[in-house]
């Protein structure tokens, strides 16, 4: 198992309602792009949510988010959030909310 197909489903259907959204393999896991860009995914049981610069640091200081780090640098921006830290769907739903709140932000790609 690459990654934890029970997350991605879940994931799907929060995204259910959006129409720019897409899923893309990389990190070894899955991501789910928004209007182009990455916004959230699945790396084995983790969820990888991008939060942006700004929100980074108060995103970490979350319980069981730490940061996105696979190859020896954290990659700014990005956190890894463990399955306690969105076992519940509220959880869940708070965390896609951050990732779609800063990717909206952005330009489409």
């Amino acid at each position: 198992m690459a990654y934890d197909e029970k997350l991605a489903e879940r994931l799907r259907k929060l995204f259910a309602k959006h129409k720019e959204v897409s899923e893309k393999k990389m990190f070894g896991g899955l991501a789910f792009m928004l209007r182009g860009n990455m916004c959230c995914g699945v790396v084995k049981e983790t969820l990888m949510v991008r939060v942006g610069s700004e929100q980074y640091a108060k995103a970490l200081a979350a319980p069981h988010a730490r940061p996105m780090d696979f190859t020896g640098r954290p990659l700014s921006g990005f956190i890894y959030v463990d399955p306690a830290g969105f076992r519940t769907e509220a959880a869940l739903r708070q965390w896609v909310k951050r990732a779609t709140d800063f990717v909206a932000s952005l330009p489409a790609k």
